[in-house]
Order: structure tokens, then C-alpha cells, then sequence
């Protein structure tokens, strides 16, 4: 079992800069919890508290019951992956994946037993007799998780593991990852400034921003729900499009189009009479076809989808239409908007049913 409790967790540095602000997580056993967000959100300095590796200002870290706030990151039980792979170049892969069990003095038979047991799921046995150096940066990356793995830890902690692959290589190992957390399941959190990443990884997201959690949720609750503008901003590729209405009866009026409300749209915005609210619509959300005039200046065909972008009036708009279009700059189309979210203008909440 490994259950982790991030209670109230803050961190103010020396210089009086506050990097996280009141962090509240129970992270379940066997969870793969996300933290996302933009550099210098506060994530990392999060992970690094519940490595051991930044004190904490104040707050508890609980781990399986026992508070380990104050407790030397070597006594946590935990494994870290970090960005750059931090490999001893002079030793080969066996030796790189033995090394901290090296250090605690295991048996020897168990540390070879446990290493040659990593390499199969990572798929390096034969590669355990190369250095760093000879293989490609997918392959250091797996021996970075096969020396975690080793330690059989309670918790793995992953800060931004991917970033230094390429495209192709970071789908490839996001999904080894994936395929590593259902056979060890294991609890795991994970950093990542990359939305595809969370969305794809995670059992749960927490989504950050200037040190503050904004939402938690599964990937669909953040992609489907957002609760603010910041999340509807930063969850979903491309991002959502924002445009400033007014609510007048079942209309939506803005300065250069007009957007028709359904009746349950109609009473959740009803307290928002001759007010300005903010309307978001995904890409992906909108249709060819409708009252919404559109002035294409961008058509980028992507294969199965193709991303249109326009101006209705003065304001741009991004469509993501599932066909191949071959729209031209200057032509005129039609759209409408299949599904729609609307936020607060002054808290930028999303405006929701009160429960």
C-alpha cells in the first residue's frame, strides 16, 4: 500500500517568494496522479517537496499514515526520474540500474535478479553491457526508470522525464510508461508542462498555475469541464477559442456575430441578463455549416482533421473540422457551434448549475 496525503503544503523561499500555495492532494495506492502547468507554476517545487528534495515551509506530507514532512529524502522510500536521465557515464547500463542497490549492500543474486527482472519490462537485456553514451536518448530514459524500478519504492516520482526526446520518442516511452504503471501498479506522480502528456497518462490531473491548484480531476472532468478560464486556456490542443458576449434572452450577442442558446443554456445564464459573459468553444466544437460567418486565412490539413482558422468580423477563430478541407485565404463559410462553455468575465469561473 502507498497512500499519499499532500496536506496544505506551502513554499516560501528565502527572497519571500512564494512558489506553492496551500497544495492539497490524497493521492490514492496505485493512482498515476499528473501535475501540470506552465514553468514556474509551482510543480516541480511540489514534487522536489515530496522528494525530500526542497523543505517544506509549511504543511505535512503523509505517507501510508505516517508524516513524513521532516523525514531525509534517502528515508522516504521513493524513486525519482528526473529530466536529464542522470546516468554515470563510466558504468554500463547494468551497473547504473544495480547502483543504489549497490549502496544499501543487498545480496548480490537479489540485485541481479532484480536488475535482470527491469531490463525484460524495459526491454534493455541486451543492452546491459553498454554505457550511456552508445545508446539513444529513449533507451537512457528507460534505464533511468529501470534504476528506479529496481528499489521497488512506494512512490515514483517522474519530473518532466520526456522532455529531452523527440516527438516520436516521447510517444513511444509516454507509452511505455503507461504500459509500466499498469504492471507495477505502482503510485506515481508526474510532472509535465505537456497537456498531451496529462491527458494521456494521467488517472487523475491536477492542473496549476502561479503556484495555486486550479482544478483536479480526471482527463475528461478537465477537458470536458474546465473550471476556469485558465484550465479551458491550457487543456485541449488547439486551444479553446474566447469570445466576449453579452446575454440577452436566448441570445448570445457579441460585436460581430450572433449565437442562438438552447433553453438549459438560456436558465443557467439567466442571472447574467444584459451582461457580458465569456464563451469558449473548442476547436473541435465547431461545424461547418450555420449562421456564423467565417473569413478563412489559414488551412492546415492534418490527415483525418484539418484545422481551419478565420475571422468572424475582427475575431479570430480556430475550427478543427474532421475531413480534409482545402479552404483558401479569402474564402467565406459558414459555421455553428456544436457545444459551448461560458465563464464568469469578473472571477473567470465557469458558470455552472448550483448544485
Amino acid at each position: 500500500m502507498a497512500e499519499l496525503k499532500l496536506q496544505n503544503l506551502n513554499k516560501i523561499y528565502d527572497n519571500n517568494v512564494q512558489a506553492v500555495f496551500d497544495f492539497n492532494l490524497d493521492v490514492k495506492d496505485g493512482e498515476l496522479i499528473v501535475l501540470v502547468g506552465p514553468s514556474g507554476c509551482g510543480k516541480s517545487t511540489t514534487l522536489r517537496m515530496v522528494a525530500g528534495l526542497e523543505d517544506i515551509t509549511s504543511g505535512h506530507l503523509i505517507l501510508d499514515g505516517k508524516d513524513i514532512t521532516t523525514m531525509p529524502p534517502k528515508d522516504r522510500d521513493m524513486a525519482m526520474v528526473f529530466q536529464n536521465y542522470a546516468l554515470y557515464g563510466h558504468m554500463t547500463v547494468y551497473e547504473n540500474m544495480a547502483f543504489s542497490l549497490n549502496l544499501r549492500k543487498e545480496n548480490k543474486n537479489v540485485i541481479h535478479e532484480k536488475v535482470l527482472a527491469a531490463a525484460e519490462i524495459l526491454g534493455l537485456t541486451d543492452q546491459l553491457n553498454k554505457k550511456p553514451s552508445q545508446l539513444s536518448g529513449g533507451q537512457r530514459q528507460r534505464v533511468a526508470m529501470g534504476r528506479a524500478i529496481v528499489r521497488t519504492p512506494k512512490i515514483f516520482l517522474f519530473d518532466e522525464p520526456l522532455s529531452n526526446l523527440d516527438a516520436k520518442l516521447r510517444g513511444s516511452t509516454r507509452r511505455e510508461i503507461l504500459l509500466l504503471h499498469k504492471r507495477l501498479k505502482a503510485t506515481m506522480l508526474y510532472v509535465t508542462h505537456d497537456q498531451t502528456e496529462a491527458l494521456t497518462l494521467a488517472d487523475r490531473i491536477v492542473c496549476m498555475s502561479m503556484g495555486h491548484v486550479q482544478q483536479i480531476g480526471t482527463p475528461l472532468e478537465l477537458y470536458d469541464s474546465p473550471a476556469n478560464l485558465f484550465v479551458a486556456s491550457f487543456i485541449g490542443l488547439p486551444p479553446m477559442n474566447f469570445f466576449d458576449m453579452k446575454v440577452t434572452g436566448d441570445t448570445l450577442c457579441g460585436s460581430d456575430f450572433k449565437v442562438s442558446l438552447k433553453p438549459e443554456e438560456k436558465a443557467l445564464l439567466s442571472s447574467y441578463e444584459g451582461k457580458e459573459i465569456t464563451l469558449g468553444v473548442r476547436p473541435e466544437d465547431i461545424d461547418e455549416g450555420g449562421q456564423i460567418d467565417l473569413s478563412v486565412f489559414s488551412n492546415e490539413n492534418l490527415g483525418q482533421t484539418t484545422l481551419v482558422h478565420g475571422h468572424a468580423g475582427k475575431i479570430k477563430m480556430t475550427c478543427k473540422f474532421r475531413s480534409w478541407c482545402n479552404y483558401k485565404a479569402g474564402d467565406r463559410i459558414k459555421v455553428s457551434f456544436r457545444k459551448m462553455h461560458f465563464f464568469d468575465k469578473e472571477t473567470t469561473d465557469a458558470i455552472r448549475q448550483s448544485k
